[in-house]
């Protein structure tokens, strides 16, 4: 059983396989971000620091789409779904950021545990079907295909990343810190 640390986080094996490793450490990640948006309305996700635009909300409407990008798009070769389907991208690529102003702290919630919830039952497909070989149903240009492995430590990278972000902006919220 996996313990979980006093902000709801699961603590990563110490001595586990590399599945439960990558796994448990993606899920703290994710867990990390949770707390460190919890409890805060419209106001609260939407403050900035310094010279960056980036806030909390902004922040949360964008692993959303990562989530959906790497784990639907990518790995199982689906197509966009709403919201993201709709957007002009190459006119827009930073919309996922700043149309999150538009949404409320309970939408932009929902949209992102839904998303999360969908790349678990994903990635289980895909470690079903292949474990960490298995590869993307969508490569890069050139060919290549990158690995169920690659994309799971690419997101753990992609959240501890914006944790750091996120630290800073709840920080400067309510002086609220910790890991």
């Amino acid at each position: 059983m996996t313990e979980v640390d006093e902000h709801g986080r699961p603590e990563p094996p110490l001595a586990g396989d590399e599945v439960g490793t990558l796994l448990t450490f993606l899920d703290f990640q994710r867990a990390t971000f949770a707390w460190k948006c919890e409890g805060l309305d419209a106001e609260g996700l939407g403050a900035t620091v310094g010279a960056s635009a980036m806030t909390l909300g902004g922040m949360m409407k964008h692993l959303a789409y990562v989530e959906d990008d790497w784990f639907g798009h990518w790995l199982r070769g689906l197509e966009l779904q709403p919201p993201w389907d709709k957007v002009d991208w190459d006119a827009d690529p930073d919309w996922d950021w700043h149309s999150a102003a538009d949404d409320s702290p309970q939408e932009l919630r929902e949209l992102w545990q839904a998303a999360v919830a969908r790349s678990r039952v994903r990635t289980q497909q895909a470690m079903a079907e292949g474990g960490l070989e298995y590869l993307s149903q969508r490569g890069w240009p050139d060919g290549r295909t990158p690995s169920l492995r690659w994309m799971l430590v690419h997101m753990i990278e992609e959240y501890a990343r914006h944790n750091g972000h996120a630290d800073l902006i709840r920080e400067s919220v309510d002086g609220r810190t910790g890991e």
